[in-house]
């Protein structure tokens, strides 16, 4: 009798422990029929920065993999031939400027005398003249002194946009030409590059998840990204789509990582793999049913993480729709 009730008082207790005890029904659901390809990690937008003007590359401020901020001054390309422009025009400029002051002083003189009655109007007339055309000439001298400053100021190339100097294809000292590349920058906000067999291509499409193991970027865990963009032309058999991953990195241009993506859906029983146990090679999920718990066998099959199960575990067989599972 005793013996009895302590069988069932320690029922009870296992039951109100397996209670509290962390639970999950098994329910068959559609997954991604997952399939590996490779990526590759590349910019956005690879952009030139160019030279605006011809001459000879005097400094070079960057080099490869230098990271350069928009406007950033990536060289200076200098011209002798603008010294020299320079100098010849402050030098017309400093003769005109005396020729100003005379004529200033030449128009003031005539104004008084004509005010007394002294010369004529025709010689008020051509000091007149002789002012507007020494100013004017004064003002296009001036102007053409800042054509050659805005060309010397041209001589610093700037970053075009903010990124990574991917390369340098000059040295100190290189003649080049109005147009010429200084450098190449890609831009930030890398993307992965996708190429999927075109067979997959119904199954492709942007909003799309992607998954990647976090060891290729240095980090633990499964990393998901998104398609945001799908080319419409296929090369060499194979679709080419853009993806964005969290944390991808912004350094090493052309790096190959591989991706698990989407080529349809099937039906599958996935659980947490923190309710699997192994033991001597059989993985085991204990089972609550009616009140018991006890251990069942399962296959196992590929781990299938998402955003909503980072542990998700694939079961070939051994539960059904319904069961009730407690964590060990």
């Amino acid at each position: 009798m005793r013996s009895g009730i302590f069988v069932s008082a320690l029922l009870m207790l296992l039951a109100q422990r397996a209670t509290a005890q962390e639970t999950f029904v098994v329910a068959p659901r559609m997954m991604a029929d997952e399939k590996a390809v490779f990526a590759t990690v590349e910019a956005t937008n690879i952009v030139p920065a160019r030279a605006r003007i011809g001459g000879t590359v005097a400094e070079l401020s960057v080099k490869d993999g230098d990271e350069v901020k928009q406007g950033q001054v990536v060289a200076t390309v200098g011209d002798d031939k603008l010294a020299l422009q320079m100098k010849s025009l402050d030098a017309q400029i400093a003769g005109l400027e005396a020729q100003v002051a005379q004529a200033d002083t030449d128009l003031t003189r005539a104004k008084d005398l004509f005010s007394r009655g002294t010369i004529p109007k025709t010689r008020l007339d051509e000091a007149q003249t002789s002012f507007n055309v020494s100013s004017n000439t004064l003002k296009a001298r001036t102007a053409e002194r800042s054509v050659i400053q805005q060309q010397v100021t041209e001589g610093k190339v700037l970053a075009p946009t903010a990124g990574r100097v991917l390369t340098v294809p000059v040295t100190a000292g290189t003649v080049v030409l109005a147009g010429e590349a200084m450098a190449t920058i890609a831009e930030k906000n890398f993307v992965l590059r996708l190429r999927v067999p075109e067979r997959h291509a119904a199954h492709l499409k942007a909003g799309d998840s992607i998954r990647v193991d976090g060891n290729e970027l240095g980090a633990n865990g499964a990393k998901f990204g998104t398609i945001k963009l799908v080319y419409p032309q296929i090369q060499d058999g194979r679709v080419v789509a853009d993806a964005t991953v969290a944390g991808l990195g912004d350094y090493f241009v052309g790096e190959r990582i591989r991706v698990w993506v989407a080529a349809g859906e099937r039906e599958s029983v996935v659980i947490p793999a923190s309710f699997v146990t192994t033991r001597f090679g059989v993985d085991y999920v204990r089972l609550r049913k009616d009140g018991a718990v006890f251990d069942v066998p399962v296959q196992r099959g590929r781990e299938q993480p998402r955003p909503d199960m980072p542990d998700a575990l694939e079961i070939l067989s051994g539960l059904k729709a319904g069961d009730d599972l407690v964590k060990p």
